[in-house]
């Protein structure tokens, strides 16, 4: 009998460190997946910060760089400059990416840095127990928002994917979800296109994926996925926000 399904060589065989529920290690996969399938393995170079995903080199067979808190998308630039013929991507999470790595993100973008970023968006910061995000939904209860989010005090959630989709120096910009099997493929798909807008020299690319995060949100891994589909998708739709290879269309 032939072999349908197994582990991707890009993905290291260890365990996760991520707690039950968590779909960081959904991404994971996907993003070894699509390293396997491009055949890029030795020429790929991936960046993590600070965050949950702050192990991350312990679970990919590639090189990777640890970057300060929100400052992989200027490490990710300096690797990219120094071995252009490299495929280097940003791993991060909202509280890294929309907060203190704004500034970085968004200058990264505008200059059109040829370089791949994967955002997981889970509405709260995971790694630090729990405090309110920049994405963290209005009216959402958060460590430092004990009564919900409130606009008066807090302002409104950032949108990353809309916003960056407005820079000139943007090439493809996609908001995914890995809530069903019909998503996660999708976000598959999002994921390889992203990487090929680098190998094509087409410049900036981002694929934000709308994950959950049960231990903050004080739910179970099945209530947790329901949770971001009634809340999160609603405020943050799944859409091609810019693609200038011509592909998708918004």
């Amino acid at each position: 009998m032939g072999i349908v399904f197994e582990k991707p060589n890009a993905l290291a065989d260890v365990p996760f460190h991520y707690c039950p529920g968590c779909t960081h290690g959904i991404v994971h996969r996907l993003i070894a997946e699509v390293i396997d399938e491009l055949k890029i393995e030795g020429d790929t170079i991936g960046v993590a910060p600070v965050g949950c995903a702050v192990f991350a080199y312990n679970y990919f067979n590639f090189d990777m760089q640890e970057a300060a808190h929100g400052r992989a998308p200027a490490v990710a630039t300096g690797i990219k400059r120094a071995n252009p013929d490299n495929i280097v991507f940003t791993y991060q999470g909202d509280g890294d990416l929309a907060a203190i790595g704004t500034a970085e993100t968004v200058h990264a973008a505008t200059r059109s840095e040829n370089i791949t970023i994967v955002f997981i968006n889970n509405a709260i910061y995971g790694m630090t127990g729990g405090q309110m995000a920049p994405t963290s939904l209005v009216g959402q209860v958060t460590q430092t928002t004990p009564y919900g989010r409130k606009i008066e005090n807090q302002g409104f959630p950032i949108r990353m994917s809309e916003m960056l989709a407005t820079l000139e120096g943007s090439a493809y910009i996609k908001r995914c979800s890995v809530d069903t099997i019909k998503n996660i493929n999708d976000t598959k798909q999002s994921i390889k296109k992203a990487f090929q807008c680098q190998i094509d020299k087409k410049g900036f690319s981002m694929v934000e994926v709308l994950s959950t995060c049960p231990t903050n949100w004080g739910l179970s891994p099945i209530e947790a996925m329901e949770w971001l589909r009634q809340n999160m998708i609603p405020h943050y739709p799944l859409d091609v926000y810019k693609d200038i290879t011509g592909g998708e269309k918004k």
